[in-house]
């Protein structure tokens, strides 16, 4: 095969255009690099005690960056290169925010960004490999153009290099380098391991760069030109942070889920958005490109409807007070429905008993539930084996005991399960992490007498996807989150202790049915949270609440999730004037990465008495001007909400929504804010 053949095949199966979104990661590796060698900073100022690079500057030679070895067995003649893919979070947060961005703005972010690299860097003189999806090639850097991210590269002689669904030979690279001029983007090189500890600042500020383009940066983001807010502030933390929360199983699955999805939606739309507009001429008025302005202002109002729907993802506030809608795994958990043989088989759970006991179970509760003789009973020492192993109208039966368990409780039948004895002598404790610890989907499940203890459950102890949960006498021990009562599903809740939750006791969704009677809600970041946050389609909770101590909780006894309907304004037709340059959006919903003097615990006021409780930040006026070398650009939709997030006491919020079927006996005290309140978003 000619050379020039063959460098035509690699090309096409390597787009050079996307240097930026080739995967780069080495695989996983243990090893842990000390914090000292972690922070790619800037060669700082010799005063600066805190300058990211001590470590340059030690009597000890040598490097502190570990090796990233090829996989044993392997016959590549490659070279190692630097670990540098396993830092921790702060590590990268501190060099992205003291070394390679600052407080710079969105429009700011790529000069920042060479400046940065410009002076940690080496320029030449070193080796690295050139690793894409179809190949991994040894070369050596002869300069560095940091304006451009790219380096000047030639062969590393004799020529090493692993291929992968392609045949490569030294002609065909050479074809391939002449081809891109021998530049490469600096993102696509990994740094040769070297003891010397010369190359550390180099390795680690490519690897800083490689994570940027990959995890952070989007598309559109250079789209905005509001110069009033860090990029920083705005977009990096929180997306840094998500990427953690998601790497460390913080994050829902079935969010996870969404938030890829909804990335890769929203980089099609642009790519759409971006083609049209390069090809629309803003001098005609041709009716095609009357045409075309439409279906350019359809597509941006799509990608901002994405868009916004990704910051609420990003951020870890606004988050949690919208909540998640869906979980991709309770479709994998299938209903059993009905016994063939049409009986019901009675569960009972137990580690050991003693005769008397037995002797009580048999009189107080396994005779009534057997009146026919040939009614099974089936014995168990695990409590999720045992509901497991249930059809729907089965009865599990749980002995006073304390049962540990390793994995979620999932209830899709109409099951009945009871603690036989008080609540707390009957405990089930989870303590790994998952999504929740008990998921209720089934048409009539109805439990009683347990206690549950939860620890580090993502989406709260107790979750009511679909069908209708009856909880009497329970008592709920929460870590993370609390009761979540998703849209058309139906809680009634009764005599029952939920305290401990880090979010709120009870959320409420829209479109549900919550019964709340003779309940203590306390020690919870809020008391009960009622999402009425809806789209126009979405219907309101119906809510009935009698006879509950609600009672020294964080902030709020019940507060009411909303938009703030005062933002809502009609989109103008689509005209020539709304195809100028666009100034960029407004700030998502105030978070705490943008108010850095408040934190999520303190975002509203502690004082009870203030009637009206704001974020503490505010959103600026932003300018309109407009850029002329774009030739269409939509103007910001105009229903977009231009408030920030603002909390307020309202102490009417009971008798004025019609969400409340029925409300009384109720008592709140010494809640830290007020009784009742508004969340605006």
């Amino acid at each position: 095969m000619a050379p020039e053949t063959m460098a035509t095949e690699v090309l096409e199966l390597f787009n050079m255009d996307s240097y930026v979104n080739v995967e780069l990661d080495t695989e996983d590796s243990e090893a842990v690099v000390e914090e000292d060698a972690l922070v790619g900073g800037a060669q700082g100022e010799e005063e600066d005690e805190d300058s990211g690079t001590d470590y340059l500057n030690v009597e000890t030679p040598g490097t502190r960056l570990l090796r990233a070895e090829r996989n044993v067995g392997s016959n590549s003649s490659l070279p190692d290169v630097f670990q540098t893919n396993n830092l921790l979070f702060y590590e990268r947060f501190k060099a992205y925010q003291d070394y390679m961005l600052g407080d710079c703005k969105t429009s700011e972010v790529w000069a920042f960004i060479s400046e940065y690299l410009d002076k940690v860097v080496e320029p030449c003189d070193w080796q690295a490999l050139w690793s894409t999806q179809v190949f991994d090639i040894l070369v050596e850097v002869e300069d560095v153009d940091y304006k451009e991210l790219k380096a000047s590269v030639k062969l590393a002689l004799p020529l090493q290099f692993e291929a992968r669904g392609c045949e490569l030979n030294e002609e065909s690279m050479r074809v391939l380098l002449d081809a891109t001029q021998h530049k490469v983007a600096l993102q696509e090189l990994q740094v040769v391991y070297d003891e010397s500890g010369e190359f550390d600042q180099t390795a680690l500020a490519i690897e800083h760069l490689r994570f940027f383009c990959k995890h952070i940066w989007r598309k559109w983001d250079e789209e905005d030109e509001d110069d009033e807010f860090d990029y920083f502030v705005r977009s990096l933390e929180p997306r840094l942070r998500l990427y953690y929360d998601i790497l460390e199983d913080r994050v829902p699955t079935g969010l996870v889920a969404e938030y890829h999805s909804l990335l890769s939606r929203c980089s099609q739309r642009f790519h759409q958005f971006s083609s049209l507009r390069n090809d629309l001429n803003s001098d005609s008025e041709s009716e095609l490109d009357n045409v075309s302005m439409v279906e350019g202002l359809r597509l941006y109002e799509e990608m901002e409807t994405l868009r916004r729907k990704l910051r609420i993802i990003e951020n870890p506030l606004i988050r949690y007070v919208l909540g998640y809608q869906g979980s991709n795994r309770q479709q994998f958990v299938q209903t059993r429905g009905p016994r063939a043989s049409g009986g019901h088989v009675v569960h009972v759970v137990t580690a050991s008993t003693t005769a008397g006991q037995l002797l009580c179970l048999l009189q107080d509760r396994l005779q009534p539930l057997c009146s026919d003789e040939h009614t099974e009973i089936q014995f168990h020492s695990d409590p999720v084996l045992a509901i497991g192993a249930c059809y729907q109208g089965d009865t599990v039966i749980i002995l006073p005991g304390h049962y540990c368990v390793s994995s979620s409780i999932f209830l899709p039948d109409s099951i009945t399960i009871e603690g036989f004895g008080l609540s707390d002598e009957v405990v089930i404790e989870k303590k790994n992490k998952g999504d929740s610890f008990v998921e209720s989907m089934g048409a009539n499940v109805k439990i009683s007498n347990i206690k549950f203890i939860e620890h580090d459950a993502i989406e709260g102890i107790l979750c009511v996807r679909q069908g209708r949960l009856e909880m009497e006498n329970c008592v709920l021990q929460c870590d993370t989150t609390g009761v979540i009562v998703r849209s058309s599903a139906q809680l009634a809740m009764s005599m029952c202790d939920i305290y401990g939750s880090k979010g709120a006791g009870v959320e409420v969704y829209p479109g549900s049915v919550c019964s709340l009677v003779g309940n203590g809600i306390h020690h919870c970041k809020e008391g009960i949270l009622i999402k009425d946050f809806a789209d126009v389609l979405d219907v309101m909770p119906r809510i009935t609440m009698e006879n509950n101590v609600i009672h020294n909780n964080e902030g709020y006894g019940v507060i009411l999730v909303k938009r703030n309907g005062a933002a809502e304004v009609e989109a103008k037709p689509a005209t020539q004037d709304m195809f100028e340059a666009a100034p960029a959006e407004n700030p998502p919903a105030v978070t705490t990465e943008e108010c850095p003097s408040k934190t999520s615990s303190t975002l509203m006021s502690s004082d009870p008495s203030t009637s009206s409780i704001s974020a503490g930040c505010s959103t600026p006026e932003l300018p309109s001007g407009s850029t002329a070398s774009r030739k269409l650009q939509l103007v910001r939709q105009l229903s977009r909400n231009k408030e920030p997030v603002s909390t307020q006491a309202d102490e009417g919020l009971m008798e004025r929504q019609e969400m409340f079927v029925s409300i009384k006996g109720n008592e709140f005290k010494r809640n830290g804010l007020a009784n009742f309140g508004t969340f605006l978003y």
